[in-house]
């Protein structure tokens, strides 16, 4: 893989932080900010709001810039935001800080997609995308325990501190090792502009659109019970404080091996990594809520979680890049708001729950991998073929054939 994907994987590891890091900063935060805990997970939400419309939004934006500039112009406003949030002191600012740190990250994320996948050959999306999703995972391991850790010893605006820290050397790293040839008149007339209705046209392949659901409701299903993992980890489990950092980094270091495995087999085996790994990411969930009172249990299900999860979602991501290689611009912010859709419908739905106690969350989780099943086994079976017509690929958004058995 080209080096410049791992210096975008260390902007995302940085973001990844900010969007997943209130798992351990939700009581801090309603406690501080006087607000109900179900009103801090809407900061998880709002951050997914901003994604959704950012994603496609920012997306048409950037076209106008090389994809350098738009890169280094979204991190830069990330940055900013986020010594905003660290320095207010109302629950309304901190909200919008959250859904403009996330137009931020959208931008970038979009842009980062599209950019990987012309970096590498055209069978190669799913492990493009696992390098720029490792980012999101490392955050996972090791970005969000520290800022856990970080709020229970001085508060949680010291995690968004780190988190405009953590910008700094992303943002160098870009602005220095970052192609950018000079533009010239010559250049600018020379160069095919993108045909933007022609890539929305692709949104209506009836594929692309199943693909886009899949990862609307296993992303929602992570988010529901990671958002809420903390009550779960010591009222139910009956856990001290101290475990919530070290849990956390534990499902990180599971989606971490999920999303590498993800970057090894979804280009060339997705049914044995969305299909049997949903129907495992259904039993995990439904097991960890049942016996969740149980500290062995809940160790050992945050890790399984955590793998599934990413394993699943991350060869979703890679089905959406293939079923939208059309749309060289967009097809990346598809990917984006799809995801994030499940982000924001995960913690709202899960805060719903938590009138049924901190188990709740997990029982939604376990639903909505029900719901998404039949559709990924249905999308698997479609055979697909390649464009440059050498072989058949399974391929959800593409010269949809008759469906062929398992």
């Amino acid at each position: 893989m080209p080096f410049f994907l791992h210096l975008l994987g260390l902007a995302v590891f940085a973001q990844g932080t900010s969007e997943f890091m209130l798992a351990g900063l939700g009581p801090d935060i309603a406690r501080d900010l006087g607000v109900p805990l179900s009103d801090a997970g809407l900061l998880t939400s709002a951050f997914a709001v901003g994604m959704v419309v950012g994603a496609p939004t920012m997306a048409l934006l950037a076209r106008r810039f090389r994809p350098r500039s738009a890169l280094l112009a979204f991190l830069a406003a990330f940055l900013a935001v986020h010594v905003a949030g660290a320095l207010t002191g109302s629950f309304a600012v901190l909200l919008t800080t959250r859904v403009l740190g996330a137009l931020a990250n959208a931008g970038f994320l979009a842009v980062a997609l599209a950019t990987a996948v012309t970096l590498v050959r055209p069978d190669q999306k799913g492990r493009a995308a696992s390098v720029l999703l490792s980012g999101v995972t490392l955050a996972c391991v090791a970005g969000v325990p520290a800022g856990a850790l970080l709020g229970q010893l001085w508060g949680w605006r010291a995690a968004f501190w780190a988190v405009a820290a953590l910008s700094v050397p992303a943002l160098l790293a870009i602005l220095v090792a970052a192609p950018a040839p000079p533009r010239t008149p010559s250049d600018a007339s020379a160069a095919p502009r993108p045909d933007t209705r022609a890539e929305l046209r692709v949104l209506r392949r009836t594929g692309l659109q199943l693909a886009l659901l899949l990862g609307a409701l296993v992303n929602g299903a992570t988010f529901c019970a990671f958002t809420y993992l903390a009550p779960v980890i010591t009222d139910v489990a009956g856990l001290t404080d101290a475990w919530v950092p070290a849990l956390l980094a534990l499902f990180g270091l599971g989606s971490f091996l999920g999303v590498t495995l993800a970057g090894r087999l979804a280009d060339s085996r997705p049914r044995a990594v969305a299909g049997a790994g949903s129907l495992a990411l259904l039993a995990t969930w439904t097991t960890f809520a049942a016996t969740a009172g149980s500290p062995p249990a809940t160790v050992a299900l945050t890790l399984l979680a955590g793998t599934l999860s990413f394993g699943v979602g991350a060869t979703l991501i890679s089905r959406i890049l293939y079923a939208a290689e059309d749309a060289a611009t967009l097809g990346g912010a598809y990917a984006t708001a799809a995801l994030n859709v499940g982000a924001v419908i995960g913690p709202v739905l899960g805060g719903f729950a938590l009138t049924w106690g901190p188990r709740g969350p997990l029982w939604v989780s376990a639903g909505l991998i029900a719901l998404a099943l039949p559709g990924v086994w249905w999308s698997l079976r479609v055979r697909m073929t390649d464009p440059r017509g050498r072989r058949h690929v399974p391929d959800p958004g593409r010269d949809i054939q008759a469906p062929s058995g398992p």
